[in-house]
């Protein structure tokens, strides 16, 4: 960094000055995580045991970064890695970051000195008129001349305040942000996917119970009108079960529609489009229930979780924005230099004769600026509060949707054993009153009420199955979804593990 020309030893005490000097502003520490229990009530040590299963809490364990192995579905597996591949909003956060890591290396330039070389030629002719004006005689036209220079020029603005280093942090802030962000980014996706894998294997199984509930609708509105005919049954229960099949079919299409939004959600997450996605569609039976349930403490949740990481960053960029915000009401120190040869003749440009030099330091302290800097440096402490309150809001809505997620997947298990239940009663009446129309004790009206009852028994079941799947995947995406544990970083990914 020494130029040619000139000593440059005069300013090495302001150098070693600016280097050691304190950076003003406020120093950033992260918050220190709440040291709160995460339920109001204590968690028992598993789930009531629903379809046979039931879900152990292991507080303290850990999350694996393929979570979604754990519902043993090789389809759902391939699904989601082809996601990871091609989704477009994971590819745009993978470029931002890359974006806001550039940006903090340009910044860095900002600390050292800026070196800009030039070399030149220039064509003159004087005026023989303005010459006599200063007392040179003739009036002959003076010759035409060529002015050859080579130049290097040095600037370094000294960071005594540290104004400089504070923007760099917050810059290095901005991309500290987009890193988690992408680590969102990230989890939204995969938890996504598996949330509607598990809506389509839903529909899926309501849809197949509710057309035979329709099946069933029909036959004993057929044997109704036959009865009717024969005079075994009143008009009106024929007009009943009439309006009691068209509102039975009008559940079909909400939920044929509502499949095919599955279908074409699946496509956009693994970034297709929909009339060249072709994928065999989801049952309940495709996907197991996980049977260990990893409950982080409140420390780690802090850690682990890519919003509340986000929200810290833009508490520290808005911390060091103040840094900036006192430094600029502090003097701006800077040195600049010129060295370079200048010559009639491009033989002499580098005679010693032609040696020329400069050497500037100058200090600028700002006097009025007409409230300008004050206010700024107000703007940025209320920036901070805001930044302040926001990571707070953020830590809330974390620990709010980790104890939802575990309060949820206790009331499933109850909400599943009793629709089990119900399932196992209805289906018990059903073949009961099929023994019983084998013997001609019931009639064959009375089975198809026994086959109505047992399939809505069914769809309730498959909704609180579906339920527990989903608040599970919930549950794994509140707590961070175990991106500490990825193996699949690559250079093109930015680098998101550290």
């Amino acid at each position: 960094m020494k130029p040619i020309g000139f000593p440059v030893w005069p300013c090495l005490p302001l150098l070693v000055l600016t280097l050691n000097g304190c950076a003003v502003g406020p120093h950033y520490r992260h918050p220190a995580a709440p040291d709160v229990p995460l339920t109001s009530t204590p968690l028992p040590d598993a789930t009531a045991r629903a379809a046979g299963q039931s879900q152990r809490f292991m507080p303290g364990a850990d999350i694996p970064g393929d979570w979604w192995h754990l519902f043993k579905s090789s389809q759902l597996d391939g699904l989601i890695a082809n996601a990871l591949r091609n989704n477009p909003n994971l590819a745009a956060a993978q470029a931002t970051l890359l974006e806001a890591e550039e940006n903090f290396r340009a910044a860095q330039g900002a600390l050292l000195p800026t070196f800009s070389g030039s070399l030149g030629a220039q064509r003159d002719k004087g005026s023989s008129a303005g010459l006599a004006a200063f007392g040179g005689k003739g009036t002959a036209p003076l010759p035409a001349y060529t002015l050859y220079n080579a130049s290097l020029s040095i600037s370094y603005s000294l960071d005594i305040f540290g104004g400089q280093r504070r923007q760099i942090e917050n810059i290095a802030a901005q991309a500290e942000y987009e890193r988690w962000e992408l680590e969102a980014a990230y989890l939204t996706l995969t938890s996504n996917i598996v949330t509607a894998a598990v809506n389509e294997a839903s529909l899926n199984a309501q849809i197949d119970a509710t057309q035979k509930l329709v099946a069933d609708e029909r036959q004993l509105l057929a044997i109704l009108q036959t009865q009717t005919r024969l005079g075994g049954a009143a008009p009106t229960q024929v007009l009943q079960q009439q309006a009691t099949l068209a509102q039975q079919e009008a559940t079909l299409p909400p939920m044929e529609s509502q499949l095919a939004q599955a279908q074409n959600q699946l496509a956009a997450y693994a970034g297709q489009f929909p009339g060249n996605f072709h994928l065999k569609s989801f049952t309940l039976a495709d996907l197991s229930l996980p049977k260990n349930i990893p409950v982080s403490l409140p420390s780690a949740i802090v850690a682990q979780r890519p919003d509340i990481a986000a929200a810290a960053a833009q508490l520290h960029e808005a911390s060091a924005n103040v840094g900036v915000a006192d430094a600029n009401m502090l003097p701006q120190v800077k040195l600049s230099a010129e060295i370079g040869r200048e010559s009639l003749t491009p033989g002499t440009l580098f005679a010693p004769s032609t040696l020329l030099w400069n050497l500037v330091a100058g200090i600028t302290q700002p006097i009025f600026e007409g409230g300008t800097l004050a206010a700024q440096r107000k703007s940025a402490i209320a920036a901070l509060q805001v930044a302040g309150a926001q990571y707070q809001s953020t830590v809330i809505s974390a620990f709010q949707n980790v104890a939802d997620a575990l309060s949820a997947l206790q009331y499933d298990a109850h909400t599943l054993s009793a629709a089990q239940a119900a399932r196992v009663a209805a289906g018990k009446s059903l073949r009961v009153t099929e023994a019983q129309y084998q013997l001609g004790g019931q009639p064959f009206s009375a089975v198809l009420t026994a086959e109505i009852t047992y399939q809505n028994a069914v769809v309730a079941a498959v909704k609180a199955r579906a339920a527990r799947l989903s608040d599970t995947a919930a549950l794994y995406q509140a707590l961070g979804g175990g991106w500490w544990h990825r193996q699949d970083v690559t250079v093109k990914c930015c680098g998101v593990i550290p």
